[in-house]
């Protein structure tokens, strides 16, 4: 079995993210597999252990991957320098709930027992860290706000953790009802982040 390169094995990791990109937003975890993975980069089967414990392994980079490429679409559109913490929070929910709703691999991880997948490879420690990125993320935006008392609250990781427990309404369009879920969206994240903020200290119109 030869060996890779430093430079070998970040091109082939690439085209893994690429290969996993692709595949998984088509098929899934559970209906994509190594050998699909492994054709799509041009290795042998066996030479994927090199890179990944497993497929799941493989996804979780993806996700990484497309998280980042999605902080930095935020930052291009200007979404960190706003002043307003309730147009702030509206620009964010609406952001992450449309791409939930229309990408394909972001809503794979979140249906189906593709979440469960994962977690089977995560340990609590893991499932922890992750969700404290999330909290973290949400507090480089919302943490000036909450310092200097523009928005409810005490504390800084509840108020976080609620921000990030509102996108999960996109898993329920089916139980709101599809013809109505739109409206009921547009509600909830309106009225999420109005009752947010301290009386006086938005500028976002009622």
């Amino acid at each position: 079995m030869r060996g890779f390169s430093d430079d070998e094995r970040e091109r082939i990791r690439t085209r893994f993210i690429e290969a996993g990109r692709k595949l998984f937003s088509q098929y899934g975890i559970g209906k994509t597999t190594i050998a699909d993975l492994t054709g799509e980069v041009g290795i042998g089967t066996s030479t994927f252990y090199q890179f990944y414990d497993s497929k799941e392994e493989l996804y979780l980079a993806v996700l990484e991957d497309e998280g980042e490429d999605i902080a930095e679409r935020m930052a291009a559109e200007g979404f960190f320098e706003l002043d307003d913490p309730r147009e702030t929070v509206e620009q964010f929910l609406r952001f992450v709930m449309d791409e939930i709703e229309t990408n394909p691999l972001t809503r794979q991880l979140l249906v189906g027992d593709n979440i469960d997948r994962i977690r089977d490879q995560q340990s609590p420690a893991d499932r922890r860290e992750e969700r404290q990125q999330d909290i973290d993320f949400v507090l480089s935006f919302l943490g000036p706000f909450i310092e200097d008392g523009r928005v409810f609250g005490q504390d800084p990781e509840i108020i976080a953790s609620a921000v990030v427990s509102i996108p999960y309404l996109t898993l329920h369009q089916e139980d709101i009802g599809t013809e109505r879920y739109p409206e009921v969206r547009d509600y909830v994240i309106e009225s999420f982040a109005r009752g947010m903020v301290r009386e006086g200290h938005s500028a976002a119109n009622d």
